[in-house]
């Protein structure tokens, strides 16, 4: 199937559930998931967006803006205690945190009448290392993008043919995945990876991360903000603000950004 053929069978599917909550991170596939099924069950469904330490707040803004102005009914979910669980950082820390924050989801859709949960999966994300896959399959969550055979490539052209600006925006993950397993997370440690990255990202660099072990921060950046990182005078600025966000110090990854580089 093509990519328009893909799309005509994910609305088909959508319509079939009837009603549907769709979890909605403000990343770009569960922004085509939730317009759509808005446009295809209108009043049928809503969007619901799970708000911890985990989660950005430039992202829980994004998703609220997104909802408001597509005239989306939407609903912000905290998820009490979401560090409780994953403080040592274990190795199936993102299964437990995947399933706590799902459950929570799939508790507001039943109280809104809706049976169905519905998230972002798509195809690329089989061959991906993905161990909140597990925790999807065992509370029966809905895969639409996957189940239309829909790829990244697939839904950022559907976006960008649909209006979404922000069709083209990188990939996005929690910010427990910027510390290695064992390392111990704190409110401190996520509020300052989450400062250093909303700095940079409003010095013009999308696709970063600012990985974190200790007191080290390790900025990951994608290929083509190389040549602008070498300027002496920014690398002195990010030195700075770093360590004024509690970082001892600050190093660039030579070896560029790499998804999933924690795992």
């Amino acid at each position: 199937m093509n990519t328009e053929e893909k799309y005509e069978l994910l609305k088909e599917n959508l319509l079939k559930c009837g009603s549907l909550a769709v979890a909605f991170s403000a990343g770009i596939d569960s922004a085509l998931l939730t317009l759509t099924a808005h446009r295809v069950l209108k009043d049928n469904m809503i969007a619901v967006t799970a708000v911890s330490p985990l989660m950005p707040k430039a992202e829980i803004e994004a998703a609220k803006d997104f909802c408001q102005k597509n005239g989306i009914k939407h609903i912000l979910c905290p998820i009490d205690n979401a560090l409780d669980n994953i403080r040592d950082n274990p190795k199936d820390r993102c299964y437990i945190c995947k399933k706590a924050i799902m459950k929570t989801l799939l508790n507001e859709a039943k109280k809104n009448g809706i049976n169905h949960l519905a998230e972002g999966s798509n195809m690329d994300d089989i061959s991906d290392y993905r161990p909140g896959a597990k925790a999807i399959a065992e509370l029966g969550l809905l895969s639409p993008l996957k189940q239309a055979g829909l790829t990244k490539a697939d839904i950022r052209e559907i976006a960008r043919l649909e209006g979404i600006p922000f069709w083209n925006k990188p990939a996005y993950a929690c910010l427990a995945t910027r510390f290695p397993c064992g390392s111990k997370l704190t409110e401190e440690k996520l509020k300052a990876v989450e400062a250093a990255e909303d700095y940079l990202h409003n010095k013009g660099l999308l696709q970063i991360r600012v990985r974190c072990h200790e007191n080290l921060a390790r900025i990951e950046a994608a290929d083509e903000y190389f040549e602008l990182l070498l300027n002496k005078d920014l690398l002195k600025e990010i030195d700075l603000k770093l360590k004024s966000l509690g970082f001892r110090y600050v190093s660039l990854d030579l070896g560029g950004y790499k998804t999933g580089n924690m795992n």
